[in-house]
Order: C-alpha cells, then sequence, then structure tokens
C-alpha cells in the first residue's frame, strides 16, 4: 500500500498575524493543498489520508469548504477524512456541506464513526473529532477492538487526532499512546493536531506512528512544518517506509539578535538586506538589549526594508531598552555585591584604568557586561509590581 498522510490544513485560518499579507498566505493553503495532490499523484499514491483539521473551524466561508470538496475529489484514489478539534463533528459543522454527498466527491469520505473503512488492500480505522477538547484518548476504540481480532492478511491503518504522550502542553488534549499503534495492531497510524513533522517509533524500531504536521507554516516558531508524508507499506506487518514531502512555499523565518553597543543595530540591517528577498518570505527580526542614541534612524531603516523586500516583515523591538544617559542608574542598585559587581564594570570599562584586569576584561567587554546588567536589572525593575 502506498498512501499519502497530510494533516492541519486550517483552510480559513484569519491569518491577522500577518497583516496585510494575510489573503495571500489564506492563498498560500488552497496552493499547498493542490500541491499534496500533485505529489499524491506523481508519487503514485493508491490513498490519501487527511488526520483532522482540514478547515480552521466549522464557521468557515461555505465557498472553501466547496472549494476543498474539489480539491480532494481531484485525487484519482480514494481519500479519507477525519474531522479534528478545529472542526469537529458537531451540528452544523463544515462536515454537513452537500459538497461531501456529491456525485463529484464519490471517491472522498469523511468519517463520521468509530468503525472501520475497507480500502483496496486493507482497513482504515478512524477517530473522528467529537469536541474542540477532549481528556479521553481518541484510539482507545481501536486498542478495544484489536484485542478480538488478529491482524489478517490486510494492513490496518489508523486516523486520529489529538496529542502522543510526552508532547509538552498545559493540560492533556486527545491524549494519545506512545505505544498506541502497537496496542491497535496498526501497521501505521496518522496523526494529525501538531504542525511539525514528527516521527515516532516502536520498541522494535518501526516507524508506525507520526505527525505529518500542517501542509503549509502558520507561524513563525513552528519547527518542521509545510510537509506531507509518503507511507509505503510493503505488506501486514512490514514495517513503513515514510519519506517526507515538501508541500508548503512560504518560508517563516526568526532572526533573533542582542544590542549590546553602538552599531549593533546597523549590524542587524546588513543582515538582512543581505538576505535573499522574496514574495514568498516572511521575516520576524526580535531585537533585545540596549538601544543606543543615534541607533533609531537604524530601526526606521530597518522597518522599511523588511515592509519593502518581503512578503511579511516584522520587527519585535518589546525587548529593547533604551541605554543610561549617565551612571544615576549605579546609585539605585541596592547596596552589597551587585552594586560592587557594577561598580567594578564601570572601572573596567574605562580605558584610562590601570588597575588590575581579569584576564580578558578588556574596556569593550567591560562595557558590553555592564549594559547587560543595566538591561537585566531594568527589565527586573519593570516585572517588579
Amino acid at each position: 500500500m502506498k498512501l499519502v498522510h497530510t494533516a492541519d490544513w486550517q483552510i480559513g485560518m484569519k491569518a491577522a498575524h500577518t497583516g496585510t499579507a494575510a489573503s495571500r498566505v489564506r492563498e498560500a493553503r488552497l496552493d499547498a493543498a493542490r500541491n499534496v495532490i500533485g505529489l499524491a499523484r506523481e508519487r503514485g499514491a493508491d490513498l490519501l489520508i487527511v488526520a483532522g483539521d482540514t478547515f480552521e473551524d466549522n464557521g468557515v466561508d461555505r465557498l472553501l469548504v466547496q472549494k476543498i470538496a474539489d480539491i480532494l475529489a481531484s485525487f484519482p484514489g480514494q481519500v479519507i477524512v477525519i474531522p479534528g478539534n478545529h472542526d469537529p463533528l458537531v451540528p452544523g459543522s463544515v462536515w454537513e456541506h452537500p459538497a461531501w454527498r456529491s456525485a463529484s466527491a464519490r471517491n472522498v469520505r469523511v468519517a463520521l464513526g468509530e468503525e472501520p473503512i475497507e480500502v483496496p488492500g486493507g482497513w482504515i480505522l478512524p477517530c473522528p473529532a467529537r469536541e474542540k477538547h477532549s481528556a479521553s484518548d481518541p484510539t482507545a476504540w481501536i486498542a478495544r477492538a484489536a484485542a478480538s481480532d488478529g491482524r489478517g492478511n490486510a494492513i490496518r491503518l489508523g486516523v486520529a487526532h489529538g496529542t502522543v504522550e510526552g508532547v509538552r502542553q498545559d493540560e492533556p488534549d486527545y491524549p494519545i499512546p506512545r505505544d498506541a499503534a502497537q496496542r491497535g495492531k496498526l501497521d501505521y497510524l496518522a496523526l494529525g493536531h501538531w504542525h511539525s513533522t514528527a516521527v515516532y517509533s516502536g520498541t522494535d524500531g518501526a516507524q508506525r506512528m507520526a505527525y505529518s504536521g500542517t501542509h503549509e507554516t502558520t507561524k513563525f516558531g513552528e519547527r518542521d512544518s509545510g510537509n506531507a508524508l509518503l507511507v509505503e507499506i510493503s505488506a501486514p506487518g512490514a514495517p513503513p517506509r515514510l519519506t517526507p514531502l515538501r508541500t508548503g512555499s512560504l518560508s517563516w523565518i526568526t532572526l533573533d539578535s542582542v544590542s549590546r553597543g553602538p552599531g549593533d543595530v546597523a549590524r542587524v540591517r546588513q543582515e538582512v538586506e543581505a538576505m535573499e528577498a522574496g514574495e514568498r518570505v516572511l521575516l520576524e527580526v526580535q531585537l533585545e538589549g540596549v538601544l543606543h542614541p543615534g541607533d533609531g534612524a537604524e530601526l526606521e531603516r530597518l522597518e522599511e526594508i523588511l515592509a519593502a523586500r518581503f512578503l511579511h516583515g516584522r520587527l519585535d523591538r518589546s525587548h529593547l531598552i533604551l541605554a543610561p544617559a549617565d551612571e544615576a542608574w549605579l546609585e539605585r542598585l541596592p547596596p552589597g555585591p551587585l552594586r560592587e559587581a557594577a561598580a567594578r564594570l564601570r572601572d573596567l570599562a574605562n580605558p584610562a584604568f590601570h588597575g588590575p584586569r581579569p584576564e580578558g576584561a578588556t574596556a569593550e567587554t567591560a562595557r558590553a557586561a555592564l549594559l547587560e546588567l543595566y538591561a537585566l536589572c531594568e527589565s527586573l525593575e519593570e516585572a517588579l509590581p
């Protein structure tokens, strides 16, 4: 069996965090959906699985529902879709749209219950979501069913939407055991919910469970998104072979930098200027540290470049503080080791200081350390009630 596993398309997301580029970001998600179909056809896949969160929510424009049904129907093989926690199976959901029952989408099946679906060469065991949040294991029914049947001569595929045990989160949200594939006697468990591609190996070393990740990156900071997975299983019980397929076209880049001395902001501006610009690049520059006199013009120039050269450019200056105008801040420090350390750094920062210097404590190094201390003290002062 050869299939393509995808998830978390979240069609209809507002993308408000990308400002004026939001409409193009939304369109890119549709383009990426078409890329999934194109790559599945190109790789000769027999089956396409969409593991939840096809839509941002159940309130999306119904025209988008028809568009997605048409895109999925353009795949020549069978398509299995499960509702996720963003688009759960509730009254009035997107899954009630007539597009799913039309003759043009007869190869597309939305799994509406926990019951096996026969596909060429095997069975799909789906776990559709029925609510936004749940503390229950969505794959539990597969494990219960597996206790009363053997693997047989058919390939068994599970499809679920939730959080694998061990993934950091505030509260359990559709928890899935790390050994869910083994418990359910599955050859492969296709997961949705988390946006980065992640593969889990069983005790036998076989990769029988994975997140495909979202098909197009949704925000800055997603580790390995914009992919689908090609899954090839030669026979029941055989280890699956997983191949990531690049489906996204947008590049989301974060540049972190610290300003310690005069000229550091200019250095960041030069770094951004040297980057390859593009209409498919979204760039976020996060600056922290100390802002020196004269850096204001460089910040304005940096924002101009970000706005002009990229699909979306954003400068986060919320962690910048103004450099001290004088040394009065030293006197505000509490008496003791902190004030003594600051006074020592002040002396070492003076090139004319002729006292003993620790190894490597040049005036420039001491000046940078003094500014780091100043920034730390200012941030602590702001955090105190």
